[in-house]
């Protein structure tokens, strides 16, 4: 199987690896178990001062990456990747980034990953080269370089052979439509609170009947959005 492949299009490449060259994921970098390609967006430019933005057309406050440079930038990676290799803008108005999405993002090829900055890109690029927009939350970073970095590390997560124990994964928040349930460890009681008895029963039928429960729980109280879906799924 191919490795998996991350590639970034970005304005400022010394940001990379960052977080990504840490823990897990780095450890897995470090063992070729996925690859990082870091793709500076001025390289493109056509000027000699490396232009990459200019003026909003019809007014307005910042600057907007230009189309000709940001799909020059897309087009040159796309060059060397398999045609089926999604190519992602990371924004704010994009379709929320998923447990679901990421799994997908995880069986195929890699991934190309637009970090815009200034206002934003050109809309003609979005739609020209058809990039898919997600966003990591309801709020506004100052460029698109921390989502990429979130987006990597969620799928790389998922790769065979990267989080040790598989089985694991299939226990986290989101995998089963519910929320985590609770983890404890010793000590047996630490200020007064004490692990949960059921937990250090023995019994893994009540074990699991209890984690079951508190999933269930917490995602009523804090998601009750999941709580609703994972209703109808049930149905």
């Amino acid at each position: 199987m191919a490795t998996w492949r991350a590639t970034v299009l970005t304005l400022f490449p010394e940001m990379f690896p960052g977080a990504l060259g840490l823990s897990l994921a780095g450890k897995a970098l470090a063992d070729a178990k996925w690859a990082l390609e870091i793709i500076d967006i001025r390289d493109f430019a056509t000027d000699k001062h490396r232009s990459v933005d200019d003026t909003p057309s019809g007014g307005g406050a910042g600057m907007v990456m230009r189309a000709d440079i940001a799909s020059a930038a897309i087009d040159a990676a796309r060059a060397s990747l398999p045609l089926d290799t999604p190519t992602i803008y990371l924004s704010p108005r994009g379709r929320p980034l998923t447990q679901a999405r990421a799994l997908s993002l995880a069986a195929g090829p890699g991934a190309i990953l637009l970090a815009g900055r200034f206002e934003g890109v050109d809309e003609r690029v979005l739609e020209g080269r058809q990039l898919e927009e997600v966003s990591i939350g309801d709020y506004v970073l100052s460029g698109g370089e921390l989502a990429s970095m979130v987006l990597i590390d969620a799928v790389v997560r998922l790769l065979p052979g990267v989080a040790g124990n598989e089985a694991s994964l299939a226990e986290e928040s989101f995998s089963s439509g519910l929320l985590e349930y609770p983890h404890y460890t010793r000590p047996r009681e630490w200020e007064g609170r004490a692990i949960p008895e059921v937990l250090l029963s023995g019994d893994h039928a009540a074990i699991a009947k209890w984690r079951r429960e508190q999933a269930e729980r917490l995602t009523k109280q804090r998601r009750p959005d999941l709580w609703r879906h994972h209703g109808k799924r049930q149905e």
